[in-house]
Protein backbone atom coordinates (compact mmCIF):
# COMPACT_ATOMS: atom_id res chain seq x y z
CA UNK A 1 0.00 0.00 0.00
CA UNK A 2 1.25 3.46 -0.84
CA UNK A 3 1.25 6.37 1.55
CA UNK A 4 -0.15 9.89 1.62
CA UNK A 5 2.51 11.07 4.05
CA UNK A 6 3.33 14.71 3.38
CA UNK A 7 0.60 15.05 0.74
CA UNK A 8 -1.92 17.89 0.96
CA UNK A 9 -5.58 17.05 0.40
CA UNK A 10 -8.32 19.63 -0.17
CA UNK A 11 -11.59 17.92 0.76
CA UNK A 12 -14.97 19.58 0.30
CA UNK A 13 -17.57 18.67 2.91
CA UNK A 14 -14.94 17.19 5.21
CA UNK A 15 -16.59 18.18 8.48
CA UNK A 16 -18.47 14.88 8.74
CA UNK A 17 -19.41 11.63 7.04
CA UNK A 18 -17.46 10.24 4.11
CA UNK A 19 -15.40 13.40 3.67
CA UNK A 20 -14.19 13.23 7.26
CA UNK A 21 -13.50 9.50 6.97
CA UNK A 22 -11.29 10.10 3.92
CA UNK A 23 -9.53 12.88 5.82
CA UNK A 24 -8.87 10.66 8.85
CA UNK A 25 -7.47 7.84 6.68
CA UNK A 26 -5.09 10.30 5.03
CA UNK A 27 -4.19 11.77 8.42
CA UNK A 28 -3.15 8.32 9.64
CA UNK A 29 -0.40 8.49 7.00
CA UNK A 30 0.67 11.94 8.14
CA UNK A 31 -1.07 13.95 5.43
CA UNK A 32 -2.10 17.59 5.49
CA UNK A 33 -5.87 18.05 5.14
CA UNK A 34 -7.77 21.17 4.20
CA UNK A 35 -11.23 20.87 5.76
CA UNK A 36 -13.29 22.92 3.31
CA UNK A 37 -16.88 22.89 4.52
CA UNK A 38 -19.73 25.21 5.46
CA UNK A 39 -20.31 24.22 9.07
CA UNK A 40 -18.39 26.38 11.53
CA UNK A 41 -20.96 26.23 14.35
CA UNK A 42 -22.45 23.07 15.84
CA UNK A 43 -25.81 21.94 14.49
CA UNK A 44 -27.85 19.49 16.62
CA UNK A 45 -29.22 17.77 13.50
CA UNK A 46 -25.84 17.37 11.78
CA UNK A 47 -22.92 16.79 14.17
CA UNK A 48 -19.46 18.00 13.22
CA UNK A 49 -17.86 21.31 12.27
CA UNK A 50 -14.67 22.25 10.43
CA UNK A 51 -13.03 22.72 13.85
CA UNK A 52 -14.10 19.39 15.37
CA UNK A 53 -12.95 17.68 12.15
CA UNK A 54 -9.59 19.47 12.33
CA UNK A 55 -9.07 18.24 15.89
CA UNK A 56 -9.84 14.66 14.88
CA UNK A 57 -7.45 14.89 11.92
CA UNK A 58 -4.62 16.12 14.12
CA UNK A 59 -5.34 13.46 16.74
CA UNK A 60 -5.12 10.86 13.93
CA UNK A 61 -1.62 12.03 13.02
CA UNK A 62 -2.18 14.62 10.30
CA UNK A 63 -2.10 18.38 10.01
CA UNK A 64 -5.37 20.23 9.48
CA UNK A 65 -6.44 23.57 8.09
CA UNK A 66 -10.12 24.26 8.81
CA UNK A 67 -11.61 26.72 6.31
CA UNK A 68 -15.25 27.73 6.07
CA UNK A 69 -16.11 27.35 2.39
CA UNK A 70 -19.40 27.28 0.50
CA UNK A 71 -18.38 25.73 -2.82
CA UNK A 72 -21.27 27.46 -4.61
CA UNK A 73 -19.12 30.61 -4.48
CA UNK A 74 -15.95 30.45 -6.53
CA UNK A 75 -14.29 33.33 -4.70
CA UNK A 76 -14.49 31.35 -1.46
CA UNK A 77 -12.86 28.34 -3.11
CA UNK A 78 -10.12 30.48 -4.64
CA UNK A 79 -9.32 32.09 -1.30
CA UNK A 80 -9.25 28.72 0.45
CA UNK A 81 -7.01 27.19 -2.23
CA UNK A 82 -4.56 30.08 -1.95
CA UNK A 83 -4.50 29.80 1.85
CA UNK A 84 -3.98 26.03 1.64
CA UNK A 85 -1.08 26.36 -0.82
CA UNK A 86 0.48 29.08 1.31
CA UNK A 87 0.15 26.97 4.47
CA UNK A 88 1.35 23.63 3.13
CA UNK A 89 3.47 24.63 0.12
CA UNK A 90 1.14 23.23 -2.52
CA UNK A 91 -1.88 20.99 -3.07
CA UNK A 92 -1.67 17.40 -4.30
CA UNK A 93 -5.23 16.09 -4.14
CA UNK A 94 -8.77 17.40 -4.47
CA UNK A 95 -11.65 15.32 -3.14
CA UNK A 96 -15.03 16.54 -4.40
CA UNK A 97 -17.16 15.11 -1.62
CA UNK A 98 -19.68 17.86 -0.80
CA UNK A 99 -23.14 17.02 -2.09
CA UNK A 100 -26.80 17.88 -1.56
CA UNK A 101 -29.58 15.31 -1.81
CA UNK A 102 -33.35 15.29 -2.26
CA UNK A 103 -34.93 12.03 -3.40
CA UNK A 104 -38.09 13.75 -4.62
CA UNK A 105 -40.16 13.64 -7.77
CA UNK A 106 -40.50 16.53 -10.17
CA UNK A 107 -43.65 17.96 -8.58
CA UNK A 108 -42.24 17.54 -5.08
CA UNK A 109 -38.89 19.27 -5.70
CA UNK A 110 -38.99 23.01 -4.92
CA UNK A 111 -36.78 25.03 -7.24
CA UNK A 112 -34.84 26.22 -4.21
CA UNK A 113 -33.86 22.61 -3.54
CA UNK A 114 -33.15 22.03 -7.25
CA UNK A 115 -30.82 25.05 -7.22
CA UNK A 116 -29.08 23.80 -4.07
CA UNK A 117 -28.36 20.39 -5.62
CA UNK A 118 -27.08 21.88 -8.86
CA UNK A 119 -25.18 24.61 -7.04
CA UNK A 120 -23.36 22.22 -4.72
CA UNK A 121 -23.12 19.03 -6.78
CA UNK A 122 -22.52 20.25 -10.32
CA UNK A 123 -21.36 23.85 -10.04
CA UNK A 124 -19.42 23.17 -6.85
CA UNK A 125 -17.57 20.20 -8.33
CA UNK A 126 -16.72 22.12 -11.49
CA UNK A 127 -15.71 25.26 -9.61
CA UNK A 128 -13.55 23.43 -7.08
CA UNK A 129 -11.82 21.45 -9.83
CA UNK A 130 -11.23 24.63 -11.85
CA UNK A 131 -9.80 26.48 -8.84
CA UNK A 132 -7.54 23.65 -7.67
CA UNK A 133 -6.19 22.51 -11.04
CA UNK A 134 -3.50 25.23 -11.27
CA UNK A 135 -2.06 23.86 -8.02
CA UNK A 136 -2.54 20.20 -8.97
CA UNK A 137 -0.73 20.72 -12.27
CA UNK A 138 2.40 21.55 -10.23
CA UNK A 139 2.09 18.47 -7.99
CA UNK A 140 4.08 15.26 -8.33
CA UNK A 141 1.19 12.77 -8.39
CA UNK A 142 -2.00 14.86 -8.65
CA UNK A 143 -5.46 13.41 -8.19
CA UNK A 144 -9.04 14.62 -8.32
CA UNK A 145 -11.47 12.15 -6.75
CA UNK A 146 -15.19 12.84 -6.99
CA UNK A 147 -17.84 11.00 -4.98
CA UNK A 148 -20.29 10.31 -7.79
CA UNK A 149 -21.83 7.28 -9.52
CA UNK A 150 -21.16 5.49 -12.80
CA UNK A 151 -23.13 7.07 -15.63
CA UNK A 152 -26.21 5.24 -16.86
CA UNK A 153 -29.13 6.30 -19.03
CA UNK A 154 -31.44 3.62 -17.63
CA UNK A 155 -34.74 5.49 -17.04
CA UNK A 156 -35.23 3.75 -13.69
CA UNK A 157 -32.58 6.01 -12.14
CA UNK A 158 -34.42 9.12 -13.31
CA UNK A 159 -38.06 8.27 -12.76
CA UNK A 160 -38.26 8.70 -8.99
CA UNK A 161 -35.83 11.59 -8.41
CA UNK A 162 -34.99 13.24 -11.71
CA UNK A 163 -33.38 16.36 -10.24
CA UNK A 164 -31.06 14.49 -7.86
CA UNK A 165 -29.99 12.05 -10.56
CA UNK A 166 -29.16 14.89 -12.95
CA UNK A 167 -27.17 16.63 -10.22
CA UNK A 168 -25.12 13.54 -9.32
CA UNK A 169 -24.59 12.64 -12.97
CA UNK A 170 -23.39 16.22 -13.51
CA UNK A 171 -20.58 15.45 -11.07
CA UNK A 172 -19.80 12.26 -12.99
CA UNK A 173 -19.73 14.15 -16.28
CA UNK A 174 -17.08 16.46 -14.78
CA UNK A 175 -15.02 13.31 -14.15
CA UNK A 176 -15.55 12.03 -17.67
CA UNK A 177 -14.61 15.33 -19.31
CA UNK A 178 -11.74 16.44 -17.07
CA UNK A 179 -10.08 13.01 -17.10
CA UNK A 180 -9.79 13.29 -20.86
CA UNK A 181 -8.89 16.99 -20.82
CA UNK A 182 -6.00 16.61 -18.36
CA UNK A 183 -4.84 13.11 -19.28
CA UNK A 184 -1.67 14.31 -21.02
CA UNK A 185 -0.81 16.60 -18.08
CA UNK A 186 -0.88 13.61 -15.74
CA UNK A 187 -3.75 14.72 -13.49
CA UNK A 188 -5.81 11.70 -12.47
CA UNK A 189 -9.55 12.36 -12.39
CA UNK A 190 -11.68 9.52 -11.07
CA UNK A 191 -15.07 8.86 -9.48
CA UNK A 192 -15.77 6.66 -6.47
CA UNK A 193 -19.16 5.32 -5.39
CA UNK A 194 -20.15 2.90 -2.63
CA UNK A 195 -21.75 -0.46 -3.40
CA UNK A 196 -24.03 -0.08 -0.38
CA UNK A 197 -25.62 2.85 1.39
CA UNK A 198 -23.16 4.43 3.85
CA UNK A 199 -24.14 5.32 7.41
CA UNK A 200 -23.87 9.11 7.60
CA UNK A 201 -25.84 11.81 9.38
CA UNK A 202 -27.30 12.98 6.07
CA UNK A 203 -28.50 9.48 5.15
CA UNK A 204 -30.00 9.05 8.62
CA UNK A 205 -32.38 11.90 7.81
CA UNK A 206 -33.84 10.06 4.81
CA UNK A 207 -37.03 8.08 5.42
CA UNK A 208 -36.88 4.32 5.10
CA UNK A 209 -33.13 3.94 5.70
CA UNK A 210 -31.97 2.03 8.77
CA UNK A 211 -28.35 2.36 9.83
CA UNK A 212 -28.10 -1.37 10.54
CA UNK A 213 -28.38 -2.00 6.79
CA UNK A 214 -25.45 0.27 5.93
CA UNK A 215 -21.68 0.13 5.88
CA UNK A 216 -19.43 2.55 7.74
CA UNK A 217 -17.81 5.51 5.94
CA UNK A 218 -14.40 3.86 6.49
CA UNK A 219 -15.06 1.46 3.59
CA UNK A 220 -15.13 4.41 1.18
CA UNK A 221 -12.16 6.02 2.93
CA UNK A 222 -10.00 2.91 2.50
CA UNK A 223 -10.99 2.66 -1.17
CA UNK A 224 -10.21 6.35 -1.68
CA UNK A 225 -6.80 5.88 -0.07
CA UNK A 226 -6.01 3.04 -2.47
CA UNK A 227 -6.94 5.18 -5.48
CA UNK A 228 -5.12 8.31 -4.31
CA UNK A 229 -1.85 6.43 -3.81
CA UNK A 230 -1.84 5.07 -7.38
CA UNK A 231 0.18 6.52 -10.25
CA UNK A 232 -1.88 9.43 -11.55
CA UNK A 233 -0.76 8.85 -15.14
CA UNK A 234 -1.87 5.22 -15.07
CA UNK A 235 -5.14 5.67 -13.19
CA UNK A 236 -7.61 8.14 -14.63
CA UNK A 237 -11.10 8.25 -16.11
CA UNK A 238 -12.43 5.44 -13.92
CA UNK A 239 -15.78 5.08 -12.20
CA UNK A 240 -14.71 3.01 -9.24
CA UNK A 241 -16.89 1.07 -6.78
CA UNK A 242 -15.51 0.80 -3.26
CA UNK A 243 -15.66 -2.99 -2.95
CA UNK A 244 -13.99 -3.51 -6.33
CA UNK A 245 -11.14 -1.17 -5.39
CA UNK A 246 -10.61 -3.01 -2.12
CA UNK A 247 -10.75 -6.40 -3.85
CA UNK A 248 -7.96 -5.25 -6.17
CA UNK A 249 -5.96 -4.49 -3.02
CA UNK A 250 -6.59 -8.00 -1.70
CA UNK A 251 -9.34 -7.01 0.75
CA UNK A 252 -12.37 -9.23 0.15
CA UNK A 253 -13.76 -9.67 3.67
CA UNK A 254 -15.72 -6.45 4.22
CA UNK A 255 -17.54 -7.58 7.35
CA UNK A 256 -15.61 -5.12 9.53
CA UNK A 257 -17.20 -2.25 7.63
CA UNK A 258 -20.77 -3.32 8.43
CA UNK A 259 -22.65 -1.24 10.98
CA UNK A 260 -24.42 -4.43 12.09
CA UNK A 261 -22.45 -7.50 10.94
CA UNK A 262 -24.78 -10.09 9.45
CA UNK A 263 -27.61 -7.67 8.71
CA UNK A 264 -28.64 -7.39 5.04
CA UNK A 265 -27.00 -4.47 3.23
CA UNK A 266 -28.95 -1.84 1.35
CA UNK A 267 -27.57 -1.36 -2.19
CA UNK A 268 -26.81 2.21 -3.12
CA UNK A 269 -28.55 4.13 -5.89
CA UNK A 270 -27.43 3.97 -9.52
CA UNK A 271 -26.08 0.42 -9.31
CA UNK A 272 -27.67 -2.62 -10.96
Amino acid sequence: MGTLNGKTLFISGASRGIGLAIALRAAADGANVVVAAKTAEANPKLPGTIFTAAREIEQAGGKALPLQVDIRFEEQIAAAAAKAAETFGGIDILVNNASAISLTGTLQTPMKRFDLMFGVNVRGTFAASQALLPYLLKAKNPHILTLSPPLSLDPKWFGNHCAYTMAKYGMSMCVLGMAEEFRDEGVAVNALWPRTVIATAAIAMLPGVEMKNCRKPSVVADAAHAILTRDSRACTGNFFLDDEVLAAEGVTDLSRYAVAPGAPLLPDLFLD
